[in-house]
């Protein structure tokens, strides 16, 4: 049995790839139906499309292209199926099946923002609200309480999650809400829809793009650029400073809207930033965590997922200022909870209670 469970999580391992290619590119998981390669977008047949030997076996490049298939595509699939291994074999029925929905989605969200640096909230919303109603009917994950204990955990462990790392969010915007950037030599900035396989507007800056959600996290979140040489819709606009807002800007006393607008560019000497402590998309991961695995879970999660993140960090040199998504790490500090960690947790609380 233990086998066909891997095998199993390694053909859901094959459409998470789908997932993590497709969601933050905006495009349907059904549409096309088939698989297709991202440079030549040939759709590929069933038998070119077979977990793990079909990469092996290709050499992890396209048979009609020859394009290189990225090493993600392999590695989901070999850890989605002994993921599902390990629970069937670590879990009890029931809480071997919450396991699996839940790694199935840790899986599918830490890739998605490794990549994009993006949290696709609708999946660790839904997979949340699947954690309390199935407290209603087994313990599951939480298999240690008591079953009436295990929907008030649940619920707990959610608002534990969600609402510690939304605190960050909110706090870390006061704190360092702005960020100054001065140049020596102006720099070309333009504002443009969509840049690569990211379809949402950028802030381009000497060529480097800036998401616009990102950006302008909050409606009242503000970029200031101070220049010359601006030009909206081509137009020459006199001005020293342009004022960015989510859905407008303004150069002295007149006001554009963004949705109107077809060209957008300048010179920059000055930009001044809003920035975000964490993403918003943390807190409903955590939140989910929480639901599945309890309050507890969710304290010895972010201190794990913080000493993995430094760790990345200092391995990667990413230096001040630079983007560092944090939920493969939060992703990574429940996993190390729920293969174990709790032991830990718990064996560090004894210790503590026999010192007093």
């Amino acid at each position: 049995m233990g086998i066909g469970i891997f095998f199993i999580g390694l053909c859901v391992g094959s459409f998470l790839n789908v997932c993590i290619h497709r969601i933050p590119r905006g495009l349907s998981v059904n549409d096309p139906k088939r698989s297709f390669c991202p440079s030549c977008k040939k759709q590929l047949p069933a038998w070119q499309n077979i977990p793990v030997i079909t990469w092996l076996s290709q050499l992890g490049k396209c048979r009609n292209c020859q394009a290189p298939i990225a090493v993600r595509y392999l590695l989901v699939e070999i850890l989605t199926g002994a993921l599902y291994f390990v629970c069937w074999k670590f879990f009890p029925m029931g809480g071997a099946i919450l396991a699996i929905i839940f790694l199935t989605v840790l899986v599918v969200v830490s890739f998605i923002d490794a990549e994009h640096q993006v949290i696709p909230i609708n999946w660790t919303s839904v997979t949340a609200v699947i954690a309390v109603g199935a407290a209603f009917f087994t313990t599951g994950l939480l298999s240690f309480l008591e079953p009436a204990k295990g929907i008030q955990d649940a619920v707990i462990g959610w608002i534990a999650g969600f609402g510690s790392l939304w605190a960050v969010v909110l706090l870390g915007k006061m704190a360092f809400g702005k960020k100054k950037h001065s140049f020596d030599v102006s720099l070309a900035w333009s504002v443009v829809e969509g840049h690569g396989d990211d379809p949402q507007v950028q802030f381009m800056l000497d060529g480097e793009p800036n998401s616009w959600d990102e950006l302008f996290y909050r409606d009242s979140d503000e970029m200031l650029v101070r220049g010359h040489s601006f030009k909206v819709d081509g137009k020459c606009v006199a001005g020293k400073e342009l004022v960015l807002k989510k859905t407008f800007f303004t150069i002295g006393e007149e006001s554009w809207e963004i949705e109107k607008l077809k060209s957008l560019e300048g010179k920059a000497d000055e930009v001044v930033i809003p920035r975000e402590a964490m993403g918003s998309g943390d807190p409903h991961l955590l939140g989910m965590i929480g639901a599945f695995l309890g309050w507890e879970a969710v304290l010895f999660t972010i201190f794990a997922s913080s000493i993995y993140a430094i760790i990345a960090a200092i391995v990667a040199r990413v230096g001040f200022g630079k983007p560092l998504p944090y939920g493969p790490f939060l992703a990574l500090g429940a996993l190390t909870w729920l293969f174990g960690g709790w032991k830990l947790w718990s064996l560090y609380f004894e210790a503590l209670q026999v010192g007093m």
